[in-house]
Parts: C-alpha cells; sequence; structure tokens
C-alpha cells in the first residue's frame, strides 16, 4: 500500500491524481467517492478533493488530502477495506 498526502485539490499545482492515474493499471473510483463522501459530513470542501485510488502493478495507491486532519480522516474512512484489496491483488478469493 502506497499512500501519498497532498496535491489533491484545485489548484494550479495540484496534481497528485493525475500522476496516480498515469501509472495505474485500474483506478478504484469507489475509494476516492467514499472519502469525498464520509468527507462531506465534517467539511463541505471535501467535495473539491479530487483523490484517487488504484493498482499499479502489485501495489494500491491512496491519494489522501494535504491537510494533517484531513489525510487522517480519509485515512480512517478507507482503512478496513484496504486489508481485502491488499488480499486481493495477491490472488485471494473476492469472498
Amino acid at each position: 500500500v502506497v499512500l501519498t498526502t497532498g496535491g489533491t485539490g484545485v489548484g494550479p499545482r495540484d496534481t497528485t491524481p493525475e500522476a496516480t492515474s498515469a501509472v495505474c493499471q485500474k483506478i478504484l473510483p469507489g475509494l476516492g467517492e467514499l472519502m469525498r463522501e464520509k468527507g462531506r459530513e465534517k467539511n463541505p470542501r471535501a467535495v473539491l478533493s479530487r483523490a484517487v485510488a488504484g493498482v499499479c502493478k502489485h501495489a494500491l495507491i491512496v491519494n489522501l488530502p494535504g491537510s494533517p486532519r484531513g489525510a487522517v480522516e480519509s485515512l480512517d474512512v478507507v482503512a478496513d477495506l484496504l486489508p481485502h484489496a491488499v488480499e486481493v491483488l495477491r490472488g485471494a478469493s473476492h469472498d
């Protein structure tokens, strides 16, 4: 699992989602959607995040916001899903 922080907003230097998408063979849109959905409950501006998650070879990459609080809250939202995603990447069943 590779976690990135920052560069997920709408500013001119926010290019992390593009960089992540460029190296991933599969994008997992549900993780970004879930982080935005849950983040919106605490901060309406969370919907401006363009964070993505995807699979690059045998690694799972997840973009997190640059603010420490936003990063922790976003990771808390998806943390329970990561072990299963890693198991499936290693060839386990989807059960």
